[in-house]
């Protein structure tokens, strides 16, 4: 029992010590870093043309859901690959599950087609 509750005191160290390295690192940065706000600096630099105009621009939400659709679909290779590796162990349920897993993947890109978000124009 004793060796069970020391593996959560490693646990607990090694998550102290991540906390204690990432508070050491902002303070260190909070304290080293220079601090001299002039207008220049302060100003939006963008490819060395002056800003013209307000900082605020409206972005269409088609680019937004093409790159959550990207995401969607990364992570199901992700999920994918390492199930195709050991395929022949796992038997027909696990055929089953992940056909299960396509076809509800395949249903979100459907959505997405009729939706016309895979659409550029």
């Amino acid at each position: 029992m004793e060796t069970y509750y020391q593996s959560y005191g490693v646990v607990l160290a090694v998550l102290i010590a991540g906390v204690a390295l990432v508070a050491v690192a902002f303070g260190a940065a909070a304290l080293l870093a220079p601090r001299r706000p002039l207008p220049a600096k302060l100003a939006t630099y963008e490819c060395g043309m002056d800003p013209v105009g307000e900082g605020w621009s409206q972005t269409q939400i088609r680019y937004y859901i093409f790159g959550f659709l990207f995401v969607i679909f990364d992570v199901e290779s992700v999920f994918l690959f390492p199930w195709a590796r050991v395929f022949e162990g796992l038997g027909m349920t696990a055929v089953v599950e992940m056909a299960i897993f396509i076809g509800i993947l395949a249903l979100g890109l459907v959505y997405a087609w009729r939706k016309g978000v895979l659409r550029w124009v």
